[in-house]
């Protein structure tokens, strides 16, 4: 048998289990070629229509506020308020703190509470509310001893203390031994 015999038999045979096989095969790619342009024009007008759908409802809420707004109703409005954990007095005189209590001094170097590296060497104190840059004189009520040092800290936090002062302060004020003396405090500027 030649070749296109076979070719044709293989036909008839296919033809012979699935009469219009091929027909309709046929058929079929070219209505889905036929349609494809038709259904992506669909799928592009049905976005379109979405993203207008959207854009409407972005208006109507629009409207609904303005109409909102327009109401003669009445309004709260609540102001936000920053909490420091400090009573800050602009004017030092004025600052409430106890004039008489434990004074103590550290040492160690770290950044102050006003940004400040400390340094030992300088006639700086802690206090728990007086304006930073505050003069304060700090007298040894045992001693007499005085000291004017100024505000760049927040502390002392132990119970009875009133005032942490710097290393050098604390040798002029004759506390450096002990550690602590009760001292009397009085704002200079």
């Amino acid at each position: 048998m030649s070749s296109n015999s076979c070719v044709r038999n293989s036909c008839l045979f296919a033809e012979g289990i699935f009469p219009g096989a091929s027909l309709r095969a046929s058929l079929a790619f070219r209505n889905l070629i036929r349609l494809l342009p038709a259904t992506l024009t669909a799928a592009a007008l049905a976005a379109c229509a979405q993203s207008s759908a959207v854009t409407d409802k972005h208006e109507l809420r629009t409207a609904s506020r303005e109409a909102s707004l327009n109401d003669n109703r009445t309004r709260v409005v609540v102001k936000a308020t920053k909490q420091t954990p400090f009573v800050v007095e602009r004017n030092a005189a004025r600052a409430q703190f106890a004039p008489y209590g434990v004074a103590s001094f550290y040492s160690d170097e770290q950044q102050t509470a006003n940004g400040e590296i400390f340094n030992p060497n300088a006639m700086t104190a802690a206090h728990p509310t007086l304006p930073f840059g505050t003069r304060l004189r700090v007298t040894n009520l045992a001693t007499g001893r005085f000291v004017t040092v100024r505000v760049n800290d927040r502390g002392p936090f132990v119970p009875g203390r009133v005032v942490d002062v710097s290393y050098s302060a604390a040798e002029t004020l004759g506390i450096v031994g002990r550690g602590v003396a009760k001292v009397k405090l009085d704002v200079v500027q």
